[in-house]
């Protein structure tokens, strides 16, 4: 059968060169005579693995060395704990509501300690990043936490908040390596991997090293403390080592492409040719206001749900998989991140004219 164009949010898309590489090596890595999954993690082997992984990915974006980088398991909803277990020193922080993950990591805050909703944008649905230019930030906050990019509404920030001198958190999930990022914004940037880097199983996070302490709220498990795995370099237990080998492959590719300056531009091209399209549509229309869409999840409807759902099972029998919108929201999403090539999206507008035409 031939490769359908993926258009899943996560599990997501991975570069055919990737898979194709993976698959070669999956019996035999290196002439070490096993499979990765097969292989100690105390290998020298799978030392070398992780460790190159690590340096490609500081390579990329430029991750300063007073940061560690963190190859961790329990994806980003695991995280929405971690964050304020090793932060909320004053037990209180700012959180942005700009989507389902954003509220989600808030709501598991409120068990820790205060947290205080800054802004949010669910008056329109999501549809939108409020404005972050002067936030009610108080001097007790351990710091400002934000969803960058909001998979299930297609939304991204342009600009990050002025936190006022407060730490800035993000999770990026959904546009890891999608385009450069200044790192030294960011006390903690951190994401789940499956969704534009690697298959599921695994979180990355980067935090500046004042951040990592024993200095943690009572009762935090040995194994959720940054300090416990920055001390062991992500290898305090068995960690997830499949996707970690997978990831670094795909850093590799990114190196090849050219880089994450390279991918943001690439990116673009693919985003411009859905959204100029839904932007002249008579039957389609996407759902985020112009400046704060995303380049990685794009949002659109007809305004019919019966139409909705004709267009997603159509889409399927010609080849396009995962249209179907987040189960909250409905509609349609097509979700093109990084691995997505140029035709699938130039192939998926040619498919919506058609469907169009014959819908009008």
């Amino acid at each position: 059968m031939a490769r359908v164009y993926n258009f899943s949010a996560g599990p997501a898309v991975l570069p055919e060169e990737v898979l194709k590489e993976a698959a070669a090596e999956m019996m035999d890595y290196k002439g070490s005579g096993m499979s990765v999954m097969e292989m100690s993690h105390r290998s020298k082997v799978y030392d070398t693995i992780i460790k190159e992984a690590e340096q490609d990915l500081r390579d990329l974006m430029n991750i300063p060395d007073n940061y560690k980088v963190l190859f961790l398991q329990g994806g980003a909803s695991q995280f929405f704990a971690e964050v304020p277990m090793n932060m909320m020193k004053n037990k209180k922080a700012g959180y942005i509501i700009t989507g389902q993950w954003a509220k989600k990591a808030y709501q598991e805050a409120k068990i820790y300690g205060e947290a205080v909703e800054l802004a949010s944008s669910a008056d329109k649905t999501f549809s939108y990043i409020p404005d972050c230019s002067d936030l009610p930030i108080t001097d007790d906050m351990d710091y400002v936490y934000i969803c960058e990019n909001n998979t299930i509404y297609g939304t991204k920030y342009k600009t990050l908040p002025d936190t006022k001198g407060k730490i800035l958190v993000s999770d990026v999930s959904s546009c890891f390596l999608s385009e450069p990022v200044d790192v030294t914004k960011y006390g903690v940037i951190y994401g789940g991997v499956q969704k534009n880097v690697g298959p599921a199983g695994c979180i990355i996070a980067i935090i500046r090293e004042d951040l990592i302490s024993d200095d943690v709220l009572p009762g935090t498990p040995t194994m959720l403390k940054w300090k416990t795995q920055a001390d062991n370099d992500s290898l305090y237990n068995t960690p997830p080592c499949y996707t970690i080998y997978i990831c670094g492959k795909v850093f590799k590719w990114l190196k090849k492409m050219g880089g994450l300056e390279a991918m943001k531009e690439l990116n673009e091209k693919k985003a411009k040719i859905l959204y100029d399209y839904l932007d002249e549509s008579k039957l389609f229309k996407g759902t985020v206001v112009k400046e704060d869409r995303s380049l990685m999840n794009v949002p659109f409807v007809t305004g019919d749900a019966e139409l909705d759902a004709k267009f997603v099972a159509e889409a399927k029998a010609a080849g396009f998989e995962n249209l179907k919108g987040h189960r909250t929201v409905g509609g349609m999403r097509a979700s093109i991140y990084n691995a997505m090539p140029i035709e699938g999206v130039e192939a998926l507008v040619e498919f919506m004219k058609k469907f169009e035409k014959e819908n009008a």
